[in-house]
């Protein structure tokens, strides 16, 4: 039985995900025939052709010019400069080309849409935009930022004229996400085929005629790749109908536990939950007929009545040291396109480069924090592999795809297994540069930093979430603002980024510690601790400690209705009655003026429209924390 496992659109374009490579890499640890391939890069490079372009212009053209939006209207305008110069960006994207960034650099290159408006947001003195940025060395940096700022601008054309559910990343994702019935997926795949569709279709039946699978995967990790995967499993249906389709991902594990829609089994046959591994091998089992379907590992069918059914079996799951090696083989790895949306030297990482992705240990080793979806298996099941393991798949890696840099992907990386793994990368040798996410926790001191840097490790990640002791506290979080402080810059002061995820909007959440959370973060830039950040809204789940307990952090959830298929968000009354809407937006703009190196100094009141007290912290307090 041959097994392809598909990417579907959208999801990163300058690297491959890694649930089909993990799959692939486990599948062949067993000798069975396993292929891969990534429609999501697929779909995007097949637009962005000049014959590809013609097409998107026969669709504007057919709007009424009423309906034409400013990037639609600059495209036309514009439409034999973007025909002419696409294959050679692509190629430079990709670094085919690098020479073309002299071209591009020089400004009468590109057509400059809408999107290159944001580039005024930093001029100097010199009257350089980016001079600041990249200097006289950036050249490379430089061009491909404005390549990026032009495909965006392809992309609000995608959008605006070909399909408006269309982004990159996140496709018709309002369809899928927390969606209680399948009634607005089962509308969108009965409506007339949209240009993006028909793409998709062709690109489908070339993989499967490549192929001749047997069984097809779907691997969903995003609400916005729910879409697409369905539009893939009904052109395998009317093509191929004997092909058996699996589904399952990120998306899938986590909104589609309590399933009980009976019409998404037109389009895939089965449903499988939490790590593939085991549900899969039970399913190759009942396809060859060796296992009954009753026999199942946990996996959704369809019965004869119509009615959906949660197939169990008792079995254990593959132990992490045991899931094999991942594999890109059978991926285009010199075809992805090595973006630079983001200016800031620690944020553009999820972009820029392609970075083989590798797991250190299975779930998480603190599984406490009560905003996060703890119950869950890919949290909750804590699983390591030793450190001569790790370096034996990262070597194996390296040796199969010729590339050096490893994107570590775990919940929190564990500070015992990563001085494990520094130490044996080091004994042995091997060079990577390699980056991931962690907890600060004071484990990570200024010696660790020291010795994981000098593994290669060139970027952190972490939560700091709401910069608020008493939240910290209320979250379970297990660390203090000062303790971030302190090891943050210790990795810094070691030379490695750092990136601090925050949040705002959490339960109780006061005007006051927002305020005051701001005024944290700006101080922690200042200092040199962190060099990137991303403020988010608070969203409850249902699986994590606030939406299983609500009383305990003093809010009412409100009720949902009847769900046939994705749960997972669910609204919640805060009694404190904040707008933390008009919040957020001086919270994102303050941090992404920071990461510019902007605004470091100034009252971090002025960044909201709002009135919003004075900050009740000292302006010293993360330079007092730094000295304890």
């Amino acid at each position: 039985m041959k097994v392809l496992s598909l990417i579907p659109p959208m999801t990163q374009l300058n690297t491959p995900y890694p649930s089909t490579a993990y799959l692939t890499g486990f599948l062949r640890s067993r000798k069975i025939n396993a292929v891969q391939e990534d429609l999501a890069l697929a779909l995007v490079l097949d637009f962005f052709t000049p014959a590809g372009l013609a097409q998107i212009r026969a669709q504007a053209l057919s709007l009424p010019e009423q309906e034409r939006s400013a990037s639609v209207h600059f495209f036309l305008d514009y439409f034999e400069d973007y025909q002419s110069t696409i294959a050679p960006v692509i190629a430079f994207l990709q670094g085919r080309d690098s020479t073309l960034s002299h071209r591009i650099n020089s400004r009468d290159f590109l057509p400059e849409g809408p999107r290159f408006t944001v580039i005024d947001a930093f001029d100097d003195d010199s009257g350089d935009s980016l001079a600041w940025a990249f200097g006289a060395l950036g050249s490379q940096d430089r061009a491909r930022h404005f390549a990026t700022l032009y495909l965006n601008d392809l992309s609000d054309v995608l959008h605006d004229a070909v399909d408006d559910r269309f982004e990159f990343v996140r496709y018709a994702e309002s369809l899928a996400s927390s969606q209680p019935s399948f009634e607005p997926l089962a509308q969108a795949l009965a409506a007339k085929p949209t240009l993006m569709d028909e793409y998709l279709r062709r690109l489908t039946i070339e993989a499967l005629d490549k192929h001749q699978p047997s069984l097809v995967l779907l691997s969903v990790p995003f609400p916005g790749a729910m879409y697409a995967a369905l539009r893939i499993a009904q052109t395998i249906k009317a093509s191929y109908p004997t092909i058996k389709i699996g589904l399952g991902g990120g998306y899938v594990n986590t909104e589609l536990r309590e399933l009980d829609e009976p019409r998404i089994f037109n389009f895939v046959d089965f449903i499988t939950l939490d790590s593939g591994e085991r549900p899969l091998l039970s399913l190759l089992e009942h396809l060859a007929g060796k296992r009954s379907a009753d026999r199942l590992v946990r996996t959704f069918i369809r019965n004869e009545q119509n009615q959906v059914e949660y197939k169990n079996w008792p079995e254990p799951d593959i132990p992490f040291e045991d899931v094999g090696t991942a594999t890109w083989d059978g991926l285009p790895l010199d075809s992805y396109l090595s973006l630079l949306d983001m200016l800031n030297p620690m944020h553009r990482l999820w972009s820029d480069g392609r970075w083989n992705k590798l797991t250190v240990a299975h779930g998480c080793y603190w599984k406490k924090c009560s905003f996060c979806d703890v119950s869950l298996d890919y949290i909750s099941r804590y699983e390591t592999a030793s450190a001569s393991l790790l370096v034996d798949r990262i070597e194996a890696i390296i040796a199969e795809t010729g590339q050096t840099g490893f994107h570590f992907v775990d919940e929190a990386a564990p500070p015992k297994i990563l001085k494990a793994l520094a130490e044996e990368l080091l004994r042995r040798k091997v060079l990577i540069s390699w980056w991931g996410n962690i907890r600060f926790e004071k484990t990570f001191t200024p010696e660790l930093a020291q010795l994981l840097a000098k593994s290669g490790c060139i970027a952190m990640s972490g939560g700091l979430e709401v910069a608020s002791d008493r939240l910290l506290k209320l979250m379970k979080k297990g660390v203090s603002v000062n303790q971030v402080a302190q090891v943050t810059k210790s990795f810094s002061d070691a030379g490695i980024l750092v990136h601090a995820y925050l949040m705002y909007g959490f339960p109780t959440q006061t005007v006051q510690e927002t305020v005051d959370s701001l005024e944290y973060v700006r101080q922690l830039f200042a200092n040199g601790c962190i060099q990137s950040g991303f403020f988010h809204r608070f969203s409850c789940t249902v699986h994590s400690p606030v939406g299983l307990n609500p009383q305990e952090y003093g809010i009412k959830l409100i009720p949902l209705p009847p769900v046939s298929f994705a749960k997972n968000d669910i609204g919640f009354i805060d009694p404190s009655g904040v707008d933390h809407v008009a919040l957020g937006l001086g919270l994102k703009k303050a941090i992404y003026n920071f990461m510019h190196g902007i605004g470091l100094d100034e009252d971090i009141r002025a960044w909201f429209d709002i009135l919003v007290p004075k900050p009740s912290v000292s302006r010293q307090q993360i330079v007092k924390a730094l000295r304890m």
